[in-house]
């Protein structure tokens, strides 16, 4: 099935695929070899307190999505 990348770099996935995946909400990405490959990932309701924990603090902290971006590039720096 074909997937198109938006101007976001957002990409839908198929219904149909997604069908098979309906209990999660949650997807671990990683590029391989030239592929993108996506794993699901059952959060825990302690989990989804962390996230939510962090989610705070990022918005109480003020940091935009271009901060992190920023932050990760710099901390990728070999």
């Amino acid at each position: 099935m074909l997937c198109k990348k938006t101007y976001k770099n957002q990409i839908t996935l198929p219904k149909k695929i997604m069908e098979e995946f309906e209990d999660y909400e949650y997807f671990d990405v990683k590029a391989s070899k030239g592929k993108i490959i996506l794993e699901p990932v059952k959060m825990t309701s302690r989990d989804k307190i962390l996230l939510e924990k962090v989610r705070d603090k990022i918005k109480a902290l003020g940091l935009t999505n271009k901060d992190i971006e920023d932050a990760v590039s710099w901390a990728r720096k070999e």
